[in-house]
């Protein structure tokens, strides 16, 4: 009998898709992990897991404890499923910017939310600063620090690394991620690096991070702005440090919205906007390498989390972000 224990169970091993429409505008198989088939619908539930774990086994976390995040979302609605499967309390910051559908999802889910302005790191009411104060004030709590613990990016060491490199038999030429936390791109690739050296394991960011200079030429230096939600960054984290990056592409707010109507549209795929900026590097480095090669970047959630902002025609339009498709 193949069943599953809990939700907990049901975290991982999800499908690697072929992205049939871009797979054939390249001549390279563009394959995109499901993460959105996590039972928390996000790539976070695997973080979320092994960030609960860490801590119970190092007896941090006691029965009846509460979880602290700071979190753009994903991450809090991960923990959040978690804690209700475990027992424990669960304690979100999040910064007001965000969709207001991961934030009714947070306290449907029953977690505690408080939102605050969205302020840069080096401010003392970031978020994330904020819910390691929060939590530091706190009886029997922990602080998850996605960011900065590196649990985070061992969950994608021995799970999702693994899994790609099982589904694609060893025949991966490339790995493309967003960072956030760092945490998926950090252990997918170490895991991939160790298996063959020659892989290039290459960083999508979105407009307004610092990461993509960083990369370039050692600086973190951002420039513009972006509508995508939970990547980019203007520091390196923990989970980031000792990564191999063989290089950077960055992809703007245009071509990570055509990119997510064409999933939509020509593949089914029903995704969000950090999908768009995934997917749209992974697109321009098929093209830099050429066709007949394998290149594996990650579904992170689906657009139902993103309804009211970029499916909707009226916001996009305001943004200038319409894509071709939507116009008249």
């Amino acid at each position: 009998m193949d069943i599953k224990n809990g939700f907990v169970g049901t975290v991982g091993n999800t499908p690697l898709i072929r992205l049939n429409s871009f797979s054939e505008e390249t001549g390279c198989e563009i394959l995109g992990k499901a993460e959105f088939l996590n039972p928390g619908g996000s790539v976070k539930d695997r973080a979320a897991f092994y960030i609960i774990k860490d801590a119970e086994e190092k007896g941090l976390l006691k029965p009846g404890g509460t979880v602290v995040e700071g979190t753009a979302g994903n991450t809090g609605i991960g923990l959040a499923h978690i804690c209700n499967a475990k027992g424990y309390k669960c304690l979100i910051i999040i910064p007001e910017t965000q969709s207001q559908e991961k934030i009714d999802l947070l306290r449907t889910l029953g977690a505690e939310v408080r939102t605050v302005p969205a302020v840069p790191y080096r401010d003392p009411n970031n978020y994330v600063k904020l819910s390691g104060r929060t939590a530091s004030e706190m009886e029997n709590a922990i602080w998850a620090n996605q960011f900065d613990n590196l649990a985070n990016r061992i969950a994608h060491y021995e799970t999702t690394g693994p899994e790609i490199w099982e589904q694609t038999e060893g025949k991966v030429d490339a790995w493309v991620a967003a960072t956030g936390t760092g945490g998926t791109f950090a252990g997918v690739s170490l895991y991939l690096k160790e298996k063959n050296p020659n892989l290039k394991a290459v960083l999508a960011d979105p407009m307004g991070s610092g990461l993509y200079s960083y990369v370039k030429t050692g600086e973190i230096n951002t420039e513009g702005s972006s509508i995508t939600e939970g990547i980019g960054n203007s520091r390196v984290t923990a989970n980031m440090e000792d990564v191999p990056i063989d290089d950077a592409i960055q992809v703007d707010d245009v071509e990570a919205v055509r990119v997510v109507y064409q999933l939509l549209e020509k593949d089914g795929l029903f995704m969000g906007g950090s999908v768009g900026i995934n997917v749209g590097a992974t697109v321009a480095l098929a093209k830099q390498m050429g066709p007949g090669h394998t290149i594996v970047t990650v579904l992170c959630d689906s657009g139902t989390r993103y309804q009211s902002k970029l499916f909707n025609r009226e916001w996009l339009q305001e943004k200038g972000l319409l894509p071709t498709s939507e116009v008249g």
